[in-house]
């Protein structure tokens, strides 16, 4: 039962959020209620025309075609008035859909651009895109289901409800007390279908994650024959795919059968009591009769509609659930109100008894000192898992510590806007990320009002530029997600471009050199060499080749720096880098 109520508090919360975004266009709103209303009403009047055509005509004992023709008259205005109406509420209603959904992404995305990195690394690429696209889409086709039928089911009952009083109080009553059977029934399985649905839209989100995975990493798999065993996970999630949308729709296509026959049950109890009192008692007329059989079809088609659309709606929230999930994650903890703006830094940083772990249970950095002075060239060494690369996440402060302080002149890191910390960094790391876009585009990133000779000169730099000749259209060329056809060294290449032209304060060169052939490498050493002159680098590497000019390098070793010193000193003392760098460079 707790269970039971838990589901639908979930149900009614994302109802209310999205109710928060239909309120921001209510004249659209307002507008298709009030088209609802017309269409409505003009149905409505339909029967009484065409019952009042009828008693005419048996009162007479003829057909009175002048008395008739002013009833088809009035049943052809009433229908084109219903028509225009409800062509006019389809617009409305289109475009009310398409403007809410339209707002839901744009929050989905604009919270993923702010969301901590914590959230990132621990939901699927895949499963968030698959939120903001294929659940946004199957919410917007239950929204759409519900204004058009839901609105004009609801406004249909009351009206039938109140024409079939007037004519009738207590067959009228009949109708009311047997109809909400239908409700019952299809209350009872919109319960079964919501998890149904639920479960049906996280396990769309688990392949759409696996394929994005699978894609992205296609090379590797063939490289390491990977694909039968990708695609018996894709099969797995497939099966439970096909699992999960079988059991929804069952349940879901109970919904409409189920109420079309507890309605067909009233309209015979109907029919049978109107023709008795009709024949015994001359309580009803003909005419009347047939007006009120109209409006209990009328009355019972919006219960069929209704719960036909349960079962869209159930998916729409389902998944309107999942999209307001994400929007309302939480955010990276704000900047303070009294920020500093950090602008053009001397430098100087200070690790001071720093503590970090991703999960409380696995600790990864503790304790850790560092003291670098503004210009040093400082080198990070280590085995692979040694907090290297979380040690560059830390500065940039993609993650907080969870213990200690990291300062740039002397100014807590957590007291300065995030934006303008990581405007004073130059990163290259070495997974290369590239938009689509012109060769330019991609330069220009970190400054979009450079000059060309200015994008010239860092690309001679970095000697990217040569091959970018070659291209197409030079620096005009479109390239596609990630680089396109581009090298993995071209695409690094225009990566070390882009750090050039910004040249900023502080440099991170995370392995910038990976992915380059030997000759070119050394060029860019030369350029780095030069970049470096007055700048404070942090520069991560394995090949200790790459190193042995910097100014201190560090060695960490399970989230501790355990050597500190030059190349030569270090080799000197014959520890943990001599033993590194030995094994590297032994014949």
């Amino acid at each position: 039962m707790a269970k039971g109520y838990s589901k639908l508090a979930e149900q009614w919360q994302t109802v209310k959020q999205v109710l928060r975004y239909i309120k921001r266009y209510r004249p659209l709103l307002f507008l298709s209620l009030a088209l609802a209303l017309v269409a409505v009403v003009g149905t409505l009047l339909i029967p009484v025309y065409t019952g009042d055509a009828i008693d005419l005509i048996v009162s007479k004992g003829k057909v009175d075609f002048a008395g008739v023709k002013g009833y088809l008259l009035r049943i052809v205005i009433a229908m084109a008035v219903v028509a225009v109406a409800q062509w006019v509420m389809n617009l409305c209603n289109l475009k009310l859909t398409h403007r809410v959904v339209q707002d839901i992404r744009n929050d989905a995305f604009a919270r993923l651009e702010r969301l901590p990195f914590s959230y990132l690394d621990s939901h699927p690429s895949g499963d968030i895109v698959s939120r903001v696209i294929a659940d946004a889409d199957q919410f917007a086709e239950g929204l759409l289901l519900g204004f058009t039928q839901l609105f004009t089911g609801i406004m249909t009952i009351i009206g039938t409800l109140g024409f079939m009083l007037s004519i009738n109080v207590w067959i009228a009553l009949v109708v009311v007390c047997v109809t909400p059977l239908s409700l019952f029934v299809a209350a009872f399985i919109a319960k079964k279908t919501f998890s149904m649905f639920r479960l049906q839209s996280e396990t769309r989100g688990k392949q759409t994650a696996l394929i994005d995975e699978m894609l992205g990493n296609q090379k590797v798999v063939q490289a390491f024959s990977y694909e039968e065993q990708s695609l018996e996970r894709f099969d797995a999630i497939n099966e439970q795919l096909g699992q999960h949308s079988l059991k929804a729709t069952f349940f879901s296509s109970l919904v409409n059968p189920s109420t079309r026959f507890v309605n067909a049950v009233v309209y015979a109890g109907v029919a049978m009591v109107g023709a008795i009192l009709s024949i015994s008692h001359a309580a009803i007329s003909i005419g009347q009769l047939s007006c009120f059989l109209t409006y209990v079809n009328q009355y019972t088609k919006p219960f069929n509609e209704i719960s036909g659309v349960v079962a869209e709606l159930q998916n729409a929230i389902a998944c309107a659930g999942r999209v307001l999930a994400l929007i309302a994650a939480p955010t990276e903890q704000p900047d303070a109100p009294d920020a500093r703006v950090l602008q053009n830094a001397e430098g100087s940083v200070t690790l001071a008894n720093v503590s970090f772990s991703y999960l409380p249970e696995q600790k990864l950095i503790e304790h850790l000192h560092l003291t670098v002075q503004p210009g040093n060239r400082i080198a990070i060494v280590g085995p692979t898992g040694c907090g290297k690369t979380t040690l560059i996440n830390l500065l940039m402060r993609f993650y907080d510590v969870s213990d200690g302080s990291i300062s740039v002149d002397g100014t807590d890191i957590r007291k300065m806007t995030r934006e303008s910390l990581r405007a004073n960094y130059g990163m290259v790391l070495q997974d290369t990320w590239l938009r689509s876009g012109t060769i330019r585009d991609n330069i220009t990133m970190g400054k979009p009002d450079a000059t060309e000779e200015e994008i010239i000169a860092a690309a001679k730099k970095s000697h990217a530029h040569s091959f970018i000749k070659r291209l197409p259209k030079s620096y005009d060329t479109v390239i596609a997600e990630d680089g396109g056809s581009l090298s993995q060294g071209q695409k690094q290449l225009l990566c070390i471009t882009r750090v050039m032209l910004c040249l900023p304060p502080m440099l991170i060169l995370d392995e910038a050199t990976s992915s380059i052939d030997t000759r070119t490498e050394l060029l860019i050493q030369k350029a780095f060499h030069e970049m470096m002159q007055g700048r404070t680098s942090f520069i991560v590497a394995h090949r200790l080749s790459t190193i042995q000019e910097a100014d201190v390098i560090l060695v960490m070793k399970d989230g501790n720096i355990i050597e500190q010193g030059s190349h030569a000193e270090l080799l000197q003392a014959g520890g943990f880098y001599a033993h590194l760098y030995q094994s590297q460079f032994a014949h």
